[in-house]
């Protein structure tokens, strides 16, 4: 890092100290004593006066230091690229895990999915025992079904993973809020190794992949482990990256999960250590059909047992598979039966249909202890407005009191093509597929073209945070430095973070850049 800066204000001149202390000293040669202490006092008085002029009429305005520093994906060269998971051995593991699901499904396999009369107001406790409509027949099926896949699970398969890292899913759209959210990790600090999944060969870009390896991630396909054709929907794919993972202990992120603080403690976090899962909260408690508990084993008969339980947010999670590989193969059986029954089962439709709770619910099955963030998510909202962003989700080291880890972009999604590219879209008629920059009814539209602050620094200042301009770091080298480089993407790019956070672009910290690539990116401090 460079700091370009100016030398300090010179001293006061010597001569005018001199010429006031002899002038003090020739006063106090004569006159009474009262006569010389309101000399002295007057001469102090002058000498006070003095000094606040020449502060005043001499002194240099403040100038920010110019602070300069290579690029964050180039300093992240050094951190070592996880090595790639045994994958016969894994495949063979999961064929295994397959044959057992097959054999014991859910009844019935098309579980009616009906939406509540209203998704805004959460449903009374009647509309919840009444949603989903089970038989006896069936609801005994299912329990006797779980009973059989607990009784069946494999044991951890040592030798088979390793080591601490971070999981996030890719592919398709998921990839440009993945760019983000990886930029981020390195923005923020994080040196652990990285593992990006996609489904298949087609949804992998091999030049972004290559550009990946350079900091320490690596990218894998999920259809070298499983036939993904199975997966009919993408909630599934999420427990099936932290499934095939090589990583002993892994922190899952989702593509458009932004963190906001350096999440490496976490692997020695006093929660982590004692219970090797940590789940964060949700907005609500649980909504699931009351036969949940006795399918699942938590009952003997329906119950409202879950009922007060709070829900996961799964945007982010901490699992140990040592410690927990019963409890994963039980949530990847819930999840082999998600879209048809268990989702359905878990939620009855209401908010969060998909993954995010069979991970809770398998954990609650098996007795198994798990760390609950005990902080209540913040809703992050745009700058001067009633619109959301996302989610704030709490750093669980900080038990006594909240303080801001991860930013789950669940509503604005932060990518460098969705917020500025000019004619990316398939469908310019499309106003969802427009950028920000060109959709004047998007939220965020003026903050854009007026190089305002999307996040409310008041609000950033209160959590002792402030992300943006790393996130906007992060999409610099999208635009300008890496595989989807631009050059009108670049300057626009360029632009806001120059009239929006004082960045400058500089090679060598001297001479500014336009357009092109910077060697190094500037920003002016205090």
């Amino acid at each position: 890092m460079t700091i370009y800066g100016d030398d300090p204000d010179p001293p006061p001149p010597a001569h005018l100290l001199r010429n006031t202390v002899r002038k003090i000293r020739r006063f106090h040669k004569g006159g009474s004593p009262r006569q010389q202490i309101v000399i002295f006092l007057g001469w102090v008085f002058l000498i006070y006066a003095v000094f606040r002029a020449h502060q005043y009429l001499f002194a240099k305005p403040s100038i920010p230091f110019l602070v300069c520093e290579t690029p964050t994906h180039e300093q992240s060269h050094h951190i070592t690229l996880p090595e790639p998971p045994d994958v016969e051995s894994l495949s063979r593991t999961w064929k295994t895990l397959q044959a057992v699901y097959d054999a014991h499904p859910p009844q019935p396999l098309d579980l009616t999915l009906k939406s509540f009369q209203s998704l805004s107001d959460f449903p009374d406790l009647e509309d919840i025992k009444t949603h989903t409509q089970i038989s006896t027949e069936d609801a005994q099926a299912s329990r006797h079904s779980h009973v059989q896949v607990t009784k069946k699970l494999l044991p951890y398969p040592d030798r088979l993973f390793s080591g601490q890292g971070i999981v996030m899913l890719a592919g398709g759209r998921y990839t440009g809020f993945a760019t983000t959210g990886l930029g981020m990790l390195r923005e923020v600090g994080s040196k652990l190794p990285v593992e990006v999944w996609v489904r298949d060969r087609v949804e992998e870009n091999e030049e972004w992949c290559k550009e990946l390896a350079n900091e320490g991630i690596a990218c894998r396909r999920l259809s070298d482990y499983m036939d993904t054709e199975m997966l009919e929907h993408g909630y599934q794919l999420k427990i099936s990256s932290i499934f095939f993972s090589s990583f002993e202990q892994i922190l899952f992120l989702d593509a458009d999960n932004v963190p906001v603080r350096n999440p490496d403690g976490l692997f020695k976090s006093k929660a982590f250590k004692d219970t090797g899962v940590i789940l964060w909260p949700d907005y609500w408690t649980h909504t699931g059909s009351p036969v949940l508990p006795y399918v699942v084993g938590l009952s003997d008969a329906a119950s409202e047992v879950l009922r007060k339980d709070q829900t996961a947010e799964s945007g982010q999670l901490m699992w140990d598979k040592r410690r927990h590989w019963k409890a994963l193969s039980l949530a990847a059986y819930y999840n082999y039966y998600g879209p048809q029954h268990y989702y359905t089962m878990i939620s009855q439709g209401w908010a969060g249909w998909g993954d995010k709770d069979t991970f809770t619910i398998a954990l609650q099955s098996l007795r198994q202890n798990f760390y609950m963030v005990p902080h209540q998510l913040v809703t992050l909202f745009v700058n001067g407005s009633s619109d959301g962003i996302g989610m704030l989700q709490a750093d669980p080291t900080k038990e006594a009191g909240y303080e801001p880890m991860f930013l789950h972009s669940n509503i604005i999604k932060w990518s460098i093509r969705g917020f500025l590219c000019s004619g990316c879209a398939d469908d310019e008629e499309d106003p969802v597929a427009l950028s920000a920059w060109e959709n004047p009814e998007s939220s965020i539209n003026p903050h854009l073209k007026q190089h305002r602050r999307i996040f409310s620094m008041e609000h950033m200042k209160s959590m002792n945070i402030d992300p943006e301009p790393l996130i906007w770091k992060s999409f610099e080298h999208v635009a300008c430095r890496g595989v989807w480089q631009r050059p009108d993407l670049c300057n626009r790019t360029r632009e806001h973070m120059e009239q929006t956070f004082g960045y400058e672009f500089h090679r060598n910290g001297v001479s500014p850049i336009v357009g092109g690539g910077g060697d190094q990116i500037c920003r002016r401090i205090g």
